[in-house]
């Protein structure tokens, strides 16, 4: 039997693979965590040839039930990571992406022969121009499962956010914004990391402040030259500034949207990150239903169930 084959095995690993970080869990029937694990061992850290042996070290106690299913999403499946997985091409929903799992075969990059799998990842296309998402599908159809949404906007926000359409529970397109990216270089590397203290706590009142003037006209390279000014009338301290700055740039985001008549979004993201992006989009009258890391291992149980049936 090849390990594609249908199997009933209720043992499912899941893990998200991604370029700084590298988390897995085992689940329960349900897509419940039992036990997590967390490592700084992202893609970048992984010798080309050394992926089967740090998966082994952290999760092979994990794979030692037979029949035990491990399906890894993130950047494990790009041409940097364990074995690249071609993009599943949106419009997609779970039978596309279970059809296009990209199978890990006994032999060098498997050497034990477990049952392993890396989640493709998926494409879409604008105007000519592709956009690429690896990890955040599962999260959208694991935050499917947890809203009971099968329809609507879907946000996820970091580093390089997504913004995702689902009809009929496929995503249908997404958007990718360097917002968080964006915030590192501005506040860290430019004339603005003089007069901003980017360790200070969350300033929730600067930030809606950064919210509502990106929405005004001229655009992110005009505003972002306020959060210089108002410190250099003394309008502004550098703890809040730095609140005011995200504000900008997720404003900045939020600027490019054509929402339409959706009254609430889906967000899904880390608890800081989806606090900022509630505010940001309670500005614009939106409401929110937030989800964590428990989007991903439900995404990928439910994947796990369909190749399992």
């Amino acid at each position: 039997m090849s390990q594609h084959e249908n199997h009933h095995a209720t043992s499912v690993i899941a893990v998200d693979w991604g370029t700084s970080s590298l988390r897995g869990a085992r689940l329960d029937a349900q897509g419940r965590a039992l036990e997590e694990r967390a490592f700084a061992r992202g893609i970048m850290t992984v010798p080309p040839s050394e992926f089967a042996s740090v998966f082994e070290a952290l999760f092979g106690d994990w794979m030692s039930t037979e029949g035990t299913l491990c399906l890894i999403s993130g950047m494990a499946g790009s041409r940097q990571g364990w074995v690249e997985a071609p993009y599943c091409a949106c419009p997609a929903g779970f039978d596309e992406l279970a059809g296009q799992l990209a199978w890990l075969p006994q032999g060098a990059l498997n050497p034990k022969g477990h049952r392993i799998a890396i989640v493709p990842g998926m494409s879409s296309e604008e105007a000519g121009v592709p956009d690429v998402m690896r990890g955040e599908e599962v999260q959208i159809f694991g935050a499917m499962q947890l809203s009971g949404w099968q329809n609507g906007l879907f946000v996820l926000p970091g580093t390089h956010s997504k913004w995702a359409v689902v009809q009929d529970g496929r995503i249908t397109s997404f958007k990718s914004f360097m917002t968080g990216e964006v915030f590192a270089a501005l506040s860290q590397h430019t004339i603005l990391a003089k007069t901003i203290a980017t360790d200070a706590p969350f300033d929730e009142a600067a930030f809606a402040r950064g919210v509502a003037n990106a929405q005004g006209p001229a655009g992110l390279l005009h505003h972002a030259f306020s959060a210089r000014t108002l410190s250099l009338f003394g309008r502004m301290q550098a703890g809040p500034l730095a609140s005011y700055l995200s504000g900008l740039v997720i404003g900045e985001e939020l600027r490019a949207q054509t929402i339409g008549p959706v009254a609430e979004v889906v967000l899904v993201g880390s608890p800081g990150l989806n606090q900022r992006y509630s505010l940001a989009l309670h500005e614009l009258g939106l409401r929110c239903q937030t989800f964590g890391s428990e989007a991903t291992w439900r995404g990928l149980a439910a994947l796990a169930a369909k190749v399992n049936a």
